[in-house]
């Protein structure tokens, strides 16, 4: 089963608004088992893991065990439903790691395998499945995308000089990181304020990870962005939406639409940005279920003060700027201890002479 979390991962950030799921094919060879098929959702969705992997096997499926992140699933969408294909193949097991949430699924996935005489086994490793799929599992039982914030900063926690002088707090291993970052997520979301700043393109620039470019959001209340912006430059290449406010200026709305920017509009909330409830509502509308927030100090706090982040990507120079420089985070909020949001630790990463941090929103 870790085997096919391993192959799981290989599709986050290209197949949403499916899940990335992982698939192995166990048969019995001279009385040891061997791994025959092996398979992962592939690019746009489809074709599914367990399709990938029963082609690689063929007959060699039958009498086999598949190993499964994530419950087949069994409606008739673009592919054929994946229970289908393993009870065709002739499979005599199939564990699974966690059952499906979303609704056309939730269990009768399975229970069609065994009404065919499949056993079926469930929860293997289901921690780690549910970790690796948390977007897609949040995206259809909260109508929202996992979100990672990520940040660049200082050792004092700061991410630019008094004057917005910010290019480069860290060296470019971590810059390299930050890019493999964006290639494990759906979408990219940063302020008018990053965007107006640095001029950003926010793609994937690895060599060989060039498509894997998430889709760019930049959270504008009074359409700001220039028209020559790399993010509308690029649309082309790699596709822009423009967060924004209802009732804005037509014309400018016109314009960029023009150009192949998409436009999403939401009420605005007390502090006067676009709602990031309802934001994240549509995003997860059009299938989003990864965003990493690369955003300023003001979209940290947003995210922060509406309790939607979720992991925590910190990037830490051996630098010290001191209190003359911008904090990572703006003022939300917070006036009791007991309030405050708390996040485990998970890994310590060294990147050249930087460090990657990452942490977990506690339970």
């Amino acid at each position: 089963m870790r085997v096919a979390l391993s192959l799981a991962h290989r599709g986050l950030g290209s197949v949403w608004p499916n899940p990335a799921v992982g698939c192995v094919i166990v048969a019995e060879r001279a009385g040891a088992p061997v791994v025959v098929g092996r398979g992962w959702t592939q690019p746009g969705g489809r074709p599914h893991a367990e399709t990938v992997a029963l082609s690689q096997a063929g007959n060699l499926a039958k009498g086999a065990t598949a190993y499964v992140t994530l419950e087949p699933c069994c409606h008739h969408g673009k592919s054929p439903p994946c229970t289908d294909a393993l009870i065709e193949a002739g499979v005599t097991c199939v564990v699974a790691a966690m059952e499906d949430p979303d609704s056309r699924v939730s269990g009768r996935g399975n229970a069609l395998l065994k009404e065919a005489g499949i056993d079926v086994k469930v929860d293997l490793c289901r921690g780690e499945a549910e970790r690796l799929n948390e977007g897609f599992i949040l995206r259809v039982t909260e109508k929202r995308p996992m979100i990672t914030l990520k940040t660049a900063t200082t050792l004092d926690g700061r991410i630019a000089t008094a004057q917005g002088e910010s290019q480069w707090i860290t060296g470019p291993n971590a810059r390299a990181r930050v890019h493999l970052l964006r290639a494990s997520h759906d979408a990219v979301l940063v302020g008018i304020g990053t965007a107006l700043a640095d001029n950003p393109a926010l793609t994937v620039r690895l060599p060989g990870l060039e498509a894997a470019s998430p889709v760019r959001i930049v959270v504008d209340t009074r359409l700001q962005l220039p028209l020559t912006a790399n993010l509308v430059a690029t649309v082309a290449d790699v596709p822009t939406w423009l967060l924004t406010a209802k009732g804005g200026d037509e014309a400018k709305l016109k314009a960029y639409r023009d150009r192949g920017v998409e436009i999403i509009t939401t009420p605005l909330d007390s502090a006067g940005y676009p709602d990031i409830h309802v934001a994240m509502q549509a995003l997860a509308g059009k299938g989003i279920t990864r965003l990493l927030v690369e955003g300023g100090a003001d979209i940290a706090a947003a995210f922060l003060r509406a309790s939607l982040v979720d992991r925590i990507a910190w990037f830490r120079a051996p630098n010290i700027m001191g209190g003359d420089g911008v904090s990572a985070v703006a003022a939300y909020g917070l006036t009791q201890l007991d309030d405050i949001l708390r996040f485990d630790t998970i890994s310590s990463e060294r990147l050249g002479n930087d460090w990657l941090e990452t942490y977990w929103r506690s339970d």
